[in-house]
């Protein structure tokens, strides 16, 4: 699904700490209160200055999508620690948009201080493509900044950081600013068909659920050879992010999410009661702390349960599918996107288009002065994985209000620097690493 090859503009850690000091976990679902929905419309006429921030692969992806679901909006700003990534992205884009790329060289900010120039630069729309290591942290850079958002999945790669989100999330409906989240299934029309028609009955009562995410490598730990002379801990680390959970927050998190999303749509975005996971690493990789496969059962009132499996081992057998029982009838999202129940339903495949709907509902919710704002979900799919992790990790049994009021910060204690040293924590041992 997402690619790995996104870049880190800056890390903004302190202040998330700061936040969550003197902050007390609240229950996703009580973010839905009545916020005002005034927006700052804008006209067909306005251009929309685009501004990206992480300009690895996804980044670029996601700017060329954002790009194509407006006609009036250009790409005014780009933010990456790489200098070379920016360069890439910008003639990468201009390729396909010449018209309506206007980043001269003073617009490329790079360093670990470049989403703050960014969003300083005049920006109206601001695209978070980095690593979700750092994702809380620029959330609310440009929710403070009034900026409308395009979030990338995962929003978080803790309970710490997705309780930041989802502060953030508050104060963006406060100010009536869109955020829409790179969970790209929820904007798939053929996949909207089907939740729907799960949730009007088509199965009746959800029984169980069974997801998998069966995959390759998505992009293998090098060996240590491989590092340079003068890359710092933290260079290092960035280069090679998704091997590090403090910036990937594992595969689980940072991939299987989607399936892990799909879940909760099924479950109407309502949280499980708890979560028993397994997990570890079996393929040999030369640093990094995260596993390569992970199976997690997720109980839901009644004692539903739905088990989501993910692996990214290499020649081993690969699917990515879900299969649902109900009382009346069974639905997959496999070779076929099927209904068996009192109908038979089958749904069109449009798997692509959904990459680009996303951006075309936000850029037109910006336009009718309407927020379009997927916050709670984003939040909850999030934690989903997170406790998943967690449950995995420790080897305990986790319920949703441990996860929900959990310290565990996978993140430095203070700002990094990218010249900085930092070391991870290790790769977890069930029944060794403690919750926290």
């Amino acid at each position: 699904m997402n690619t790995p090859e996104s870049s880190v503009a800056s890390v903004p850690l302190a202040a998330r700490r700061d936040f969550l000091k003197t902050s007390t976990a609240a229950a996703v679902g009580g973010l839905t209160l009545g916020f005002p929905t005034v927006l700052r419309g804008a006209p067909n006429g306005s251009k929309l200055k685009v501004g990206l921030v992480g300009c690895g692969g996804r980044g670029t992806g996601a700017a060329a999508n954002a790009l194509g679901a407006d006609s009036n909006s250009e790409l005014f700003a780009v933010a990456d620690v790489f200098s070379g990534q920016a360069e890439a992205a910008v003639n990468t884009l201009n390729n396909q948009f010449k018209d309506r790329i206007n980043v001269p060289a003073e617009r490329r900010f790079i360093g670990m201080d470049g989403y703050q120039a960014l969003l300083a630069s005049g920006v109206d729309v601001v695209l978070l493509a980095t690593p979700p290591g750092f994702r809380p942290g620029h959330l609310a850079a440009a929710v403070d900044a009034g900026k409308h958002i395009f979030c990338e999945k995962p929003m978080a790669v803790d309970p710490v950081g997705v309780r930041s989100v989802m502060e953030s999330v508050r104060k963006s409906k406060e100010k009536g600013l869109s955020v829409v989240a790179g969970f790209c299934w929820r904007y798939c029309r053929s996949r909207q068909e089907f939740f729907k028609a799960i949730h009007d009955g088509a199965i009746g009562d959800i029984v169980s659920y069974y997801a998998t995410y069966y995959t390759g490598p998505v992009k293998p730990m090098p060996p240590a050879s491989a590092r340079q002379a003068g890359w710092s801990d933290v260079e290092w680390q960035v280069r090679n992010w998704y091997n590090f959970s403090w910036l990937s927050g594992d595969g689980y998190v940072e991939q299987c999410i989607h399936s892990v999303d799909k879940v909760a749509w099924a479950f109407r975005d309502q949280p499980p009661v708890s979560c028993v996971a397994t997990g570890g690493r079996q393929y040999p990789a030369e640093g990094g702390n995260i596993f390569d496969h992970m199976t997690a059962v997720y109980e839901y009132p009644g004692q539903v349960l739905a088990t989501v499996g993910q692996r990214q081992i290499p020649n081993c057998f690969n699917e990515n599918a879900d299969y649902l029982q109900g009382t009346k009838g069974s639905a997959q999202i496999a070779r076929s996107v099927s209904i068996r129940g009192e109908k038979t339903l089958r749904f069109r495949e449009d798997d692509d288009a959904m990459y680009d709907q996303e951006h075309r509902d936000l850029f037109a919710a910006i336009r009718a002065g309407t927020p379009l704002n997927d916050g709670e979900r984003m939040a909850t799919s999030t934690l989903l994985g997170i406790m998943a992790r967690t449950a995995a990790y420790t080897g305990q049994k986790i319920t949703w209000d441990m996860i929900m009021n959990s310290q565990d910060d996978l993140a430095p204690e203070e700002s990094l620097k990218w010249d900085g040293s930092f070391t991870p924590n290790p790769l977890p041992i069930p029944g060794v690493a403690k919750f926290v």
